[in-house]
């Protein structure tokens, strides 16, 4: 997670000033991590742990899956508390003015993805784990993750403060909603593949 969490940020957010600062790549405690990135070497270490001991590769998929939500629950309250990945400038009677953040209130965003990437994503995928039996059909708790986590961040970055190195991309979207555009694909399309086991 750790990882590629750092190697995520590094390709993704802010490639140019790492390749001509090769030295600061591994300087994790400046900050910058990426759940991108961090997913991919979740998949990666998956890959890896399943081959080593002859496990389903999308078994064990699934049980992560079911996990992850929680760890993006206090991923996303620590964010809070930290006064950092904040949100917009807001007038909602809820915006939260951040020590870093300026004078002026702002969404509590982290609150937000801590809600739907958290606590509803975990709950969804329980009901459907406990009450639908989605574990017979391997991969399709990872869509249903991969397609919620993807919409989830997707609509919050609507109101989340974009980067500041990077700020608004093409037609005022953010770094976060094209890296969540791929998941969303790839959750669609397991969800739809997932067959029951023989």
């Amino acid at each position: 997670v750790i990882l590629g969490g750092r190697l995520g940020y590094v390709m993704f957010y802010n490639p140019g000033y790492f390749l001509a600062n090769p030295h600061d790549i591994l300087a994790v405690w400046q900050g910058g991590m990426a759940f991108h990135g961090g997913l991919l070497g979740v998949i990666v270490g998956i890959i890896i742990f399943a081959r080593r001991h002859a496990i389903a590769m999308f078994s064990l998929g699934d049980m992560v899956a079911a996990a992850v939500p929680i760890g993006l629950l206090f991923g996303r309250l620590a964010n809070f508390i930290n006064s950092e990945l904040w949100g917009r400038v807001t007038q909602s009677p809820w915006g939260v003015v951040f020590p870093n953040g300026g004078p002026l209130p702002r969404h509590p965003s982290q609150l937000y993805e801590a809600g739907l990437e958290g606590l509803l994503l975990f709950a969804a995928l329980g009901f459907l784990i406990w009450r639908r039996g989605i574990l017979a059909r391997p991969g399709l708790a990872i869509g249903v993750f991969l397609t919620g986590y993807g919409l989830s961040r997707a609509l919050i970055e609507r109101v989340r403060e974009p980067d500041a190195h990077l700020g608004f991309l093409s037609f005022g979207t953010t770094m976060g909603q094209w890296l969540s555009v791929p998941l969303l694909a790839m959750g669609l399309v397991l969800m739809f593949r997932a067959r029951p086991e023989d």
